[in-house]
C-alpha cells in the first residue's frame, strides 16, 4: 500500500508539474489578453476604435505614450511600446514574471536593462524600451510585432501584432489626434486630495511631458496647464484624465470641453474663454 501511495503521490506531482507549465505557455502565447480585467473597466478610449482599460492600465498606457513624445520619438514607436506592454504584462506594473522580468515590458536586470527596482518605475522602464527600439536599424520600416521583437527577443514572436489597433487607438488618443477622446469614471474616494493631489500631478506632468511647471489656479484646488496648441492641449487633458484615479483628478476642461469625475464623461462647457490655451485640472478638496 505504502509503494502504491508513493506511486500515486509522485503522479499526482508530475501531473501538477505538466499542467503548471501548459498554463505558462498558454499566457505567454496570448498574453496580455489573460491579464485585461472581464469587469469593472473605468476607461474608455475612441480614436477611430474604441478600446477599454481600468484605472491602472490607463495611467500605465498614458505614461509610455508620454515619454516616447518627451523623447521625440515618432508616432510609430509609440505604437510599437503600448503594443509590447499589452503583451507582456497586460499594461500593468508587474512586481515579477517569467524569471527575473519585472515591470511593464517585462525587462530582465540578468540581461542589462537594470535593477529591478528601476524597471519596477514605469518611466524608467518606458525610456529604455525606446532607447533599445531606437537602435533597431530600420525598425520604422517593419511590422509592429517584428519592431517589438527586435527589443524583447520573446519566444512568441508573432503576439505583439494582435495588439497593433489597439495600441493605434491609445496612441492617436493619447498624442492628442482625437478631442475628447479619454473618459475614465473616477469613484467617490480619490486616493489623493487637495495640495497633495495638485503637487503629484505637477511632478508627474513633468517628468512624462518634461514640462517646466504648472501654475496653480487660485480659486479652485488645482493646476492650469500652458498649451502651445490644441494638439499638445489635448495630450495634456488626456493624461489628467488617464491619471485622474491615482491623482484624485475632479475635473479637466480644455477647448470648450470638460470631463468630471462624476460622470465620467466629455461635455460643453459656454462660459470657456475663447482665446484660452490652458488645460485646467481640478482636483479633490482636502476633507
Amino acid at each position: 500500500m505504502r509503494v502504491r501511495s508513493r506511486t500515486a503521490i509522485a503522479a499526482g506531482l508530475v501531473v501538477a508539474v505538466v499542467v503548471a507549465v501548459g498554463i505558462w505557455l498558454v499566457v505567454r502565447q496570448v498574453g496580455g489578453r489573460l491579464g485585461l480585467p472581464l469587469a469593472g473597466r473605468t476607461c474608455v478610449v475612441q480614436a477611430d476604435g474604441q478600446v477599454r482599460l481600468d484605472a491602472d492600465q490607463m495611467a500605465n498606457a498614458a505614461t509610455i505614450a508620454a515619454i516616447g513624445t518627451q523623447r521625440k520619438m515618432p508616432e510609430r514607436a509609440v505604437v510599437v511600446a503600448l503594443a509590447t506592454a499589452y503583451q507582456e504584462s497586460g499594461l500593468r506594473n508587474l512586481a515579477g514574471g517569467d524569471r527575473d522580468s519585472v515591470g511593464l515590458f517585462q525587462q530582465r536586470p540578468s540581461q542589462g536593462w537594470g535593477t529591478g527596482e528601476q524597471i519596477g518605475d514605469p518611466r524608467y522602464a518606458a525610456n529604455k524600451f525606446y532607447a533599445a527600439l531606437k537602435r533597431v536599424r530600420g525598425w520604422e520600416k517593419l511590422r509592429v510585432t517584428e519592431a517589438a521583437q527586435r527589443v524583447q527577443r520573446s519566444a512568441y514572436p508573432e503576439a505583439y501584432e494582435k495588439w497593433a489597433d489597439e495600441s493605434q487607438v491609445l496612441t492617436r488618443a493619447l498624442l492628442g489626434q482625437a478631442t475628447g477622446a479619454v473618459a475614465c469614471t473616477v469613484g467617490s474616494t480619490p486616493l489623493m486630495r487637495g495640495e497633495a493631489a495638485a503637487a503629484a500631478l505637477t511632478r508627474g506632468l513633468s517628468l512624462d511631458w518634461g514640462l517646466p511647471g504648472t501654475a496653480s489656479q487660485a480659486d479652485l484646488p488645482g493646476l492650469a496647464v500652458p498649451a502651445a496648441d490644441q494638439l499638445n492641449g489635448w495630450r495634456y487633458a488626456h493624461w489628467l484624465v488617464s491619471h485622474a484615479s491615482d491623482h484624485g483628478v475632479k475635473r479637466v476642461r480644455f477647448d470648450g470641453l470638460e470631463w468630471t469625475a462624476e460622470d465620467g464623461t466629455w461635455g460643453r462647457v459656454t462660459d470657456a474663454p475663447v482665446a484660452d490655451r490652458r488645460v485646467l485640472a481640478e482636483v479633490f478638496a482636502d476633507v
